[in-house]
């Protein structure tokens, strides 16, 4: 008699569609900016290649208009994508602050939900761009006074990262590796108990990891030590063919995703028969 494989229902392995970030609901893990396209065309395939709902925009960075004078914004289906303004390029709390109020007006203007909340980033310095902790703190603190949902970018600190909950971020996001360096997920151990510490009291908390993301499977990592989602730019904008990229992306935040659910098995020295031994014919063994 054959024995019928029991079904599995697939559903159950992956819960994409409750990635809650503060008042949104995405349906997408994968955030995508909006910069270094060769034109508006390509970030616009892109878009739509990676599958993604949210991109982010930097109000301070951004150019607004082509050499040609045409907005990036026409080329941003702002009733299909939540936009998430971001504070790239802003050195201090202040201009954070006010960069974020920008951000907000300009999305009110636009009917956009993203007008509630922003991607904040205060960088400590232009050869590293890597962010600045007091000025982050002091800029978390004011914009969630102001009602903002906080998505916080940040070093791999464990202790950084609590504190940044702890006063009130939606979302942290530590960094993989420095900004467009594309080296990874470097530090494995700092993201896994980061994620272990922010998650220890609420598990639905985001953290998203943000920045070094170099191809897909930097991607995957992140996501199969147990990251909610992905922030990326340089990575696919950079790529020789970002739409190609963007859909890679897409099927490594999901393949990431799955295996984590799954749970991978534990490491070993040595090896593991991965066929049973009751049966086997009978042959000597070499120690």
């Amino acid at each position: 008699m054959v024995t019928q494989p029991t079904s599995i229902d697939s559903s159950s392995l992956d819960d994409s569609s409750s990635f809650q970030v503060g008042p949104f609901s995405l349906s997408s893990r994968l955030i995508l900016g909006t910069g270094k396209y060769e034109s508006f065309e390509v970030m616009q395939q892109s878009h739509q290649a990676a599958e993604t709902d949210c991109v982010t925009i930097a109000v301070r960075r951004e150019k607004l208009h082509d050499s040609d004078g045409r907005n990036i914004l026409d080329f941003i289906d702002t009733n299909r994508y939540i936009l998430l303004p971001n504070t790239a390029g802003c050195y201090d709390a202040e201009t954070a602050v006010r960069c974020a109020r920008m951000g907000r007006e300009i999305l009110r203007d636009l009917d956009n939900p993203g007008a509630e909340w922003v991607k904040l980033e205060v960088l400590g310095d232009s050869r590293t761009l890597l962010p600045d902790p007091l000025e982050t703190l002091r800029a978390c603190e004011k914009l969630v006074e102001e009602e903002f949902s906080v998505l916080c970018y940040t070093n791999d600190d464990p202790i950084m990262a609590m504190r940044l909950k702890k006063i009130g971020a939606t979302s942290v996001m530590p960094a993989g590796s420095p900004i467009g360096s594309g080296l990874g997920v470097i530090n494995h151990n700092n993201l896994s108990i980061i994620l272990e510490m922010l998650k220890s009291e609420d598990r639905s908390f985001p953290v998203i990891v943000d920045a070094g993301v170099g191809t897909a499977s930097d991607a995957a990592i992140a996501m199969e030590l147990g990251a909610d989602g992905v922030l990326l730019n340089t990575a696919v904008a950079g790529s020789a063919n970002p739409v190609q990229m963007a859909r890679a992306m897409m099927h490594g935040i999901k393949a990431g995703r799955l295996a984590f659910l799954a749970g991978r098995i534990p490491k070993s020295k040595y090896a593991a028969a991965s066929s049973p031994e009751v049966g086997v014919i009978a042959s000597r063994v070499k120690d």
